[in-house]
């Protein structure tokens, strides 16, 4: 039929699911661009003083990046879902290569900033597409512990890529940044290129983009859960905009000291991400969503309880009971993501692109919001009530939005029986 493309047989999606050469290829393609972007961050003064200019207008190299991250997430994912997973994946890593070589030879930072647009719109193909990779070759109730590994392991590459950009641009100059990029761009291509079978559901004649959104934004539980998921990682933009404010201007500690409380939270995210792999092939997603929300609500609220009573102006209180939340935010966000990408599996793509971009898009606002608070308060109340309320808002869409287990169940043997008809179609 055309513009169909066979889901593999049951035994090749097996050993696809249980290689460790795909698993890495998923943590490799979900990490080239969000590495990049932190790789870089070392050298932005040197960046402002090399091209003459304002640390602000550098900065742009970092801010229009995320743009292009969050862009990337909603044109990528769709088009995945329509001409397959490996073209759009190698179509993106190639503009990366190509927006890679582009930065190395800038000659001026307006150039430098739109060549790492580019380079932000192929990369993060491999953010959006890797979720929807593992929604197709693992079952539902594997998928959520599957994206919490991936999760991990970025974690770890995420930490030590800021020290790794630092010591690249100390010993041979910023521009050998974007040649460490480019030849990471072109080895996990070549990765795909032969490791990586086409793993897209098969899909009726004449769907598309508009059909695949229409059906989701018309069910519940894909509202809900995206909703779940995006409003969690709010959290994270919130607490990470206002947190340095907090601790170098309130409490008058260096901003080194700040990146190593804040290091804290990243670590406990981590932790909730591991046991999350742990957990998830036991318990229902819907539970650990709960699970992850109470610990959210329990660590958030504790928080706003220490800025009365000013506990929290120590940044031990502050981020002691953040890696709280944090812990919880994990369960919350591998949880609702899956259970977001597993409503129409054939549509993952798109659904997991339209989740990844309100939640960079809004993340943006919220990380300015965040800074808002923080920097305009002498304690730490308006952050911490904020935080609060974002964790409550995110209880009552998982309360009131998400159908009950039963619902859910349902419509999902709903959708395999319309998708078993379609494949003997």
């Amino acid at each position: 039929m055309h513009g169909m493309i066979s889901r593999p047989p049951d035994a090749a999606t097996k050993n696809l699911a249980t290689s460790r050469v795909v698993l890495l290829l998923l943590v490799v393609m979900t990490g080239v661009a969000p590495i990049s972007l932190y790789i870089l961050v070392p050298a932005l003064p040197v960046l402002a003083t090399n091209f003459g200019s304002d640390i602000s207008i550098a900065q742009m190299t970092v801010s229009l990046y995320m743009v292009g991250i969050a862009l990337s997430q909603l044109i990528m994912g769709p088009l995945s879902d329509r001409f397959g997973r490996r073209p759009v994946l190698l179509g993106g890593l190639a503009l990366m290569v190509v927006a890679s070589i582009g930065c190395i030879f800038a000659e001026t930072l307006p150039q430098l900033i739109a060549a790492r647009f580019f380079q932000a719109l192929g990369g993060a193909s491999g953010m959006v597409i890797s979720r929807a990779i593992i929604r197709d070759i693992y079952d539902r109730d594997r998928v959520a512990s599957m994206i919490s590994l991936v999760v991990a392991a970025l974690m770890i590459g995420q930490m030590v890529s800021p020290l790794t950009g630092g010591l690249i641009e100390t010993a041979f100059g910023w521009r050998a940044i974007f040649y460490a990029i480019t030849i990471a761009a072109i080895v996990v291509a070549v990765g795909i290129a032969l490791a990586l079978p086409e793993t897209r559901r098969s899909r009726a004649a004449g769907s598309g983009f508009r059909g695949d959104i229409g059906m989701l934004v018309r069910n519940r539980a894909f509202v809900g859960y995206v909703m779940c998921q995006v409003l969690a990682s709010q959290i994270i933009f919130t607490f990470a905009g206002g947190g340095p404010y907090i601790v170098v201007t309130q409490m008058g500690r260096s901003s080194a000291e700040y990146g190593a409380w804040f290091a804290t939270t990243g670590f406990a995210f981590l932790v909730g991400n591991l046991l999350c792999v742990r957990f998830a092939p036991r318990h229902s997603l819907e539970k650990l969503i709960w699970f992850g929300l109470a610990l959210q609500l329990c660590g958030s609220f504790a928080n706003l309880l220490w800025s009365f009573t000013g506990w929290n102006e120590a940044p031990a209180w502050l981020f002691g009971t953040q890696m709280i939340v944090m812990v919880g935010n994990a369960f919350v966000m591998a949880n609702s993501a899956a259970g977001a990408i597993s409503i129409r599996p054939e549509a993952a793509g798109t659904a997991s692109g339209a989740m990844g971009f309100l939640q960079q898009g809004i993340g943006a606002l919220m990380s300015q919001f965040g800074a808002y608070l923080g920097g305009h308060s002498a304690t730490t109340l308006p952050l911490t009530a904020a935080v609060l309320a974002i964790s409550v808002l995110c209880a009552c869409v998982m309360m009131f939005v998400v159908p009950r287990r039963e619902a859910v169940a349902s419509a999902a043997l709903i959708g395999q029986a319309e998708e078993d008809e379609t494949g003997m179609m």
